[in-house]
């Protein structure tokens, strides 16, 4: 397999791993406001972006080691991460099986198993990719948003990233089985949850109830915000994963 990955800054490493329907550049908005002494990595998962991985089913254990991999071939004993939704998921399965290899973890607007899902997953689901993509601009970002910046707009639709039906399937089917809910006890990396309080794909009480279960975790709520807060709100998600993150350097 080949990782495709981009990298900004320098300073303690924090991996920052994208959405379900996304690649990479996800995280163009986002990047500025991490500000001075954090090195930013941004990869395309398995069938996503430019990374090049065999036709053959994996699972959602499969992702957390490739991203555990990634940290050390980087030449890092230990690296921060920050994920959302797919990828958050993503990051929970690497920081779980994979304790040693990350100094903190910040997860946003997701959850810890599907019993969480608002009323939007349903929906989404069912669609097919084209219909998908004006679907999830909704379902990302506020109505107040949509009104008042149409570069917002433009910038919620090109975090879409496309895929064939092939690998839309084989994505779907490795987070199927995601279900880490009883295991957050035993979470040892600290910690950081991010969620909106009108997210429609994954309600806040998934937060809320992984904030309960993971020993001395931290919960910050972006009033309003949907299921995209790290794409409408960069400076805010930004602001507080750096505080985060300075507070627990990885060393080398």
């Amino acid at each position: 397999m080949q990782v495709a990955y981009t990298e900004s800054g320098t300073g303690e490493p924090l991996v920052l791993v994208h959405g379900g329907e996304s690649d990479r550049t996800q995280f163009t908005a986002l990047r500025p406001f991490l500000g001075a002494g954090i090195r930013a990595i941004s990869y395309d998962q398995r069938d996503a972006g430019d990374t090049i991985n065999p036709g053959d089913p994996y699972t959602i254990d499969d992702l957390g080691t490739d991203l555990a991999d990634l940290v050390g071939a980087l030449g890092y004993e230990r690296a921060h991460l920050f994920g959302t939704s797919y990828g958050g998921i993503v990051a929970m399965h690497a920081a779980l099986g994979h304790p040693e290899r990350f100094a903190s973890l910040s997860l946003a607007a997701c959850a810890p198993n599907a019993d969480f899902g608002g009323p939007g997953m349903a929906t989404l689901l069912q669609l097919d990719p084209e219909e998908r993509r004006g679907f999830m601009v909704d379902m990302l970002i506020t109505p107040r948003g949509q009104a008042d910046n149409a570069g917002l707009l433009d910038r919620a639709r090109n975090v879409l990233a496309p895929r064939t039906p092939e690998q839309n399937a084989r994505r779907t089917a490795a987070v199927s089985t995601h279900d880490v809910l009883d295991a957050l006890a035993g979470l040892s990396v600290p910690t950081l949850l991010i969620h909106g309080t009108d997210d429609p794909l994954i309600r806040v009480e998934a937060a809320e109830e992984m904030a309960r279960r993971i020993p001395g975790s931290r919960l910050e709520l972006i009033d309003g915000g949907r299921h995209g807060i790290a794409t409408e709100f960069p400076h805010l998600v930004a602001g507080v994963v750096r505080e985060f993150v300075h507070g627990r350097p990885a060393g080398r």
